[in-house]
Protein backbone atom coordinates (compact mmCIF):
# COMPACT_ATOMS: atom_id res chain seq x y z
CA UNK A 1 0.00 0.00 0.00
CA UNK A 2 2.80 2.69 0.86
CA UNK A 3 4.14 2.00 -2.14
CA UNK A 4 1.34 2.87 -4.39
CA UNK A 5 0.38 5.73 -2.39
CA UNK A 6 3.61 6.90 -2.90
CA UNK A 7 3.71 6.01 -6.83
CA UNK A 8 0.07 8.58 -6.67
CA UNK A 9 1.32 10.91 -4.81
CA UNK A 10 4.00 11.54 -6.68
CA UNK A 11 2.37 11.49 -9.82
CA UNK A 12 -0.85 13.66 -8.45
CA UNK A 13 0.21 15.97 -6.04
CA UNK A 14 3.94 16.82 -5.81
CA UNK A 15 4.67 20.01 -8.54
CA UNK A 16 8.10 21.68 -8.67
CA UNK A 17 7.58 24.89 -8.60
CA UNK A 18 8.47 28.20 -6.10
CA UNK A 19 5.93 28.55 -3.59
CA UNK A 20 5.13 30.54 -0.36
CA UNK A 21 4.45 28.00 2.08
CA UNK A 22 2.00 28.42 5.48
CA UNK A 23 4.47 28.67 7.32
CA UNK A 24 5.19 31.59 5.04
CA UNK A 25 8.97 30.25 3.88
CA UNK A 26 9.49 29.79 0.23
CA UNK A 27 9.76 26.32 -1.25
CA UNK A 28 11.07 25.12 -4.85
CA UNK A 29 8.39 22.50 -4.50
CA UNK A 30 4.38 21.56 -3.03
CA UNK A 31 3.04 18.93 -2.18
CA UNK A 32 -0.54 18.85 -2.49
CA UNK A 33 -1.53 15.70 -0.54
CA UNK A 34 -5.42 17.07 -0.66
CA UNK A 35 -5.02 16.25 -4.54
CA UNK A 36 -4.97 12.28 -3.55
CA UNK A 37 -7.15 12.18 0.22
CA UNK A 38 -9.81 13.38 -1.48
CA UNK A 39 -10.32 10.71 -4.17
CA UNK A 40 -11.29 6.83 -3.53
CA UNK A 41 -7.96 5.57 -3.78
CA UNK A 42 -6.13 7.78 -2.12
CA UNK A 43 -8.32 7.81 0.89
CA UNK A 44 -7.92 4.44 1.15
CA UNK A 45 -4.44 3.71 1.06
CA UNK A 46 -3.71 6.87 3.85
CA UNK A 47 -6.74 5.61 6.17
CA UNK A 48 -5.35 2.11 5.91
CA UNK A 49 -1.83 3.10 6.61
CA UNK A 50 -2.46 5.65 9.19
CA UNK A 51 -4.79 2.65 11.16
CA UNK A 52 -1.53 0.51 10.81
CA UNK A 53 -0.27 3.18 13.27
CA UNK A 54 -2.76 3.43 15.43
CA UNK A 55 -4.44 0.23 15.77
CA UNK A 56 -2.82 -1.48 18.58
CA UNK A 57 -2.61 2.04 20.34
CA UNK A 58 -4.92 2.73 23.45
CA UNK A 59 -6.81 5.58 21.78
CA UNK A 60 -10.26 7.07 22.44
CA UNK A 61 -9.36 9.88 19.31
CA UNK A 62 -7.89 10.94 16.18
CA UNK A 63 -8.37 14.15 14.68
CA UNK A 64 -6.52 17.54 13.75
CA UNK A 65 -6.00 20.60 12.16
CA UNK A 66 -9.25 21.32 9.71
CA UNK A 67 -8.34 20.80 6.50
CA UNK A 68 -5.58 19.07 6.14
CA UNK A 69 -7.08 16.27 8.73
CA UNK A 70 -10.29 16.24 7.78
CA UNK A 71 -10.83 13.30 5.01
CA UNK A 72 -7.98 10.77 6.82
CA UNK A 73 -9.98 11.59 10.28
CA UNK A 74 -13.26 10.27 8.27
CA UNK A 75 -11.49 7.40 6.94
CA UNK A 76 -9.78 6.02 10.14
CA UNK A 77 -12.76 6.34 11.87
CA UNK A 78 -14.45 4.47 9.45
CA UNK A 79 -11.77 1.56 9.45
CA UNK A 80 -12.06 1.92 13.69
CA UNK A 81 -15.44 1.23 13.05
CA UNK A 82 -15.16 -1.60 10.66
CA UNK A 83 -12.03 -3.41 13.13
CA UNK A 84 -15.19 -3.12 16.63
CA UNK A 85 -12.89 -0.17 18.17
CA UNK A 86 -14.86 2.64 19.01
CA UNK A 87 -12.46 5.83 18.29
CA UNK A 88 -13.96 9.18 17.88
CA UNK A 89 -13.45 11.79 15.43
CA UNK A 90 -13.09 15.49 16.06
CA UNK A 91 -11.39 18.76 14.01
CA UNK A 92 -9.87 21.60 15.13
CA UNK A 93 -10.50 24.75 13.92
CA UNK A 94 -8.44 27.96 12.68
CA UNK A 95 -10.97 30.07 14.81
CA UNK A 96 -13.98 28.97 16.73
CA UNK A 97 -17.25 29.27 14.37
CA UNK A 98 -18.88 32.46 14.72
CA UNK A 99 -22.57 31.40 15.09
CA UNK A 100 -24.58 28.14 16.55
CA UNK A 101 -21.79 26.59 19.48
CA UNK A 102 -18.99 28.78 18.91
CA UNK A 103 -17.33 25.42 19.02
CA UNK A 104 -13.09 25.05 18.38
CA UNK A 105 -13.08 21.32 18.37
CA UNK A 106 -15.80 19.32 15.88
CA UNK A 107 -16.65 16.73 16.48
CA UNK A 108 -17.52 14.20 19.27
CA UNK A 109 -17.36 15.65 22.63
CA UNK A 110 -13.61 15.26 23.90
CA UNK A 111 -12.71 15.27 27.83
CA UNK A 112 -9.79 14.77 29.84
CA UNK A 113 -10.23 11.16 29.74
CA UNK A 114 -9.27 10.66 26.17
CA UNK A 115 -6.09 9.55 24.92
CA UNK A 116 -5.60 11.03 20.97
CA UNK A 117 -3.53 11.21 18.26
CA UNK A 118 -3.46 14.31 15.80
CA UNK A 119 -2.95 13.98 11.60
CA UNK A 120 -2.50 16.43 9.16
CA UNK A 121 -1.53 15.65 5.89
CA UNK A 122 1.58 17.86 4.98
CA UNK A 123 4.25 18.96 7.61
CA UNK A 124 7.08 21.62 7.69
CA UNK A 125 7.30 23.61 10.54
CA UNK A 126 4.16 21.35 12.45
CA UNK A 127 2.87 24.95 13.26
CA UNK A 128 -0.67 23.52 12.74
CA UNK A 129 -0.58 20.45 14.68
CA UNK A 130 1.02 22.13 17.74
CA UNK A 131 -2.12 24.60 17.34
CA UNK A 132 -3.73 21.64 17.61
CA UNK A 133 -1.64 20.56 20.85
CA UNK A 134 -2.45 23.41 22.25
CA UNK A 135 -5.95 23.60 22.39
CA UNK A 136 -6.13 19.87 23.23
CA UNK A 137 -3.57 20.29 25.97
CA UNK A 138 -5.78 23.45 27.53
CA UNK A 139 -8.71 20.97 28.11
CA UNK A 140 -6.15 18.55 29.62
CA UNK A 141 -6.69 16.00 26.68
CA UNK A 142 -3.83 13.74 26.14
CA UNK A 143 -1.84 13.58 22.51
CA UNK A 144 0.72 11.07 22.14
CA UNK A 145 1.36 11.33 19.24
CA UNK A 146 1.05 13.14 15.69
CA UNK A 147 1.04 11.30 12.25
CA UNK A 148 1.60 12.79 8.79
CA UNK A 149 1.52 11.63 5.17
CA UNK A 150 4.44 13.65 4.25
CA UNK A 151 6.94 15.30 6.59
CA UNK A 152 8.84 18.36 4.28
CA UNK A 153 11.69 17.66 6.62
CA UNK A 154 12.02 20.86 8.34
CA UNK A 155 11.43 21.84 11.74
CA UNK A 156 7.95 19.93 12.73
CA UNK A 157 9.62 16.96 14.24
CA UNK A 158 11.72 19.35 16.64
CA UNK A 159 9.21 21.69 17.29
CA UNK A 160 6.70 18.51 18.44
CA UNK A 161 9.04 17.11 20.37
CA UNK A 162 9.55 20.39 22.03
CA UNK A 163 6.13 19.16 23.24
CA UNK A 164 6.47 16.06 24.07
CA UNK A 165 4.74 15.15 21.25
CA UNK A 166 6.39 12.48 18.60
CA UNK A 167 6.22 13.26 14.92
CA UNK A 168 5.44 9.31 12.77
CA UNK A 169 5.58 9.93 8.73
CA UNK A 170 4.50 7.92 6.40
CA UNK A 171 6.54 9.64 4.24
CA UNK A 172 9.59 12.17 3.74
CA UNK A 173 10.47 14.76 1.71
CA UNK A 174 13.69 12.59 0.64
CA UNK A 175 10.81 10.10 -0.62
CA UNK A 176 9.98 12.40 -3.74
Amino acid sequence: MKERLLEILKKEAYFKQNVILSSGKPSSFYIDVRRVSLTPKGLYLISNLVWELIKDENITAIGGPTLGADPIVAGVCMLAYQNNKDIKGFIVRKEPKKHGRMKLVEGKELSNIDRVVIVDDVATTGSSLLDTLKVLRKENIEVIKAIVVVEREDTARENLLKENCPLVSIFKYTDF
